[in-house]
């Protein structure tokens, strides 16, 4: 299988990047990680660069005039790796329109709840207040528009009664770890990938 070069965004723990690390390693996945790249020099999930041996980019927001010359270097960096798939991983800067059209392949971001219910940000909170019986996680492509991208795969569970936005939070993250390696297998190789809800 020939794969996809891909740059995984991180501005946090990265604990979605570890996991698609760990994808990466297996002959089948259709991606592999060149880069990591972070808009903050203390991103804790920048280690993972270390412990396995990625190249990194730590991109300190910052330290640029504006968002323009920030996103200028990105893509530069970007074209000089070859990168042909940009995965966002709890990356908290919005992508401007010039980016996203000057980048020529697709863009994906994964997000903590059943779009288009809950954009932005407390999502878990969100639902909780709203008696929801479902949570859950959405991978889409990334728009000018934030969080409105055409949704790749979406898997739910059942809020519990006794859930706090914690605990909430804890169990969709576990389950973001696998939506995210099975919507890149479905774009790459068309495989079908059950939505079905978990307990």
């Amino acid at each position: 299988m020939i794969k996809k070069n891909c740059a995984v965004f991180i501005s946090g723990k990265g604990s979605n990047l570890e996991s698609l690390i760990k994808e990466n390693n297996k002959e089948d996945f259709p991606i592999e990680i060149k880069l990591i790249i972070s808009d903050k020099s203390n991103a804790e999930g920048l280690k993972y660069s270390k412990i396995y041996n990625i190249n990194c980019l730590p991109l300190d927001y910052l330290n640029f005039e504006d968002k323009k010359d920030f996103e200028i270097k990105l893509l530069d960096f970007l074209t000089d790796n070859d990168i042909e798939i940009i995965c966002l991983a709890g990356y908290m800067q919005i992508l401007s329109s010039f980016f996203i059209q000057s980048f020529e392949g697709p863009i994906l971001n994964i997000h903590p709840s059943l779009l288009p219910k809950y954009k932005g940000l407390n999502t878990h909170q969100r639902a909780l207040d709203n008696n929801d019986k479902l949570a859950g996680c959405t991978v889409h492509y990334v728009s000018e528009n934030v969080d409105s991208g055409e949704i790749i795969l979406q898997k739910s569970l059942n809020i519990n009664e006794d859930d706090t936005c914690e605990s909430l939070q804890k169990r969709v993250l576990k389950l973001e770890h696998q939506v995210y390696s099975d919507a890149i297998r479905k774009i790459f190789t068309q495989t079908n990938i059950s939505s079905s809800v978990k307990n």
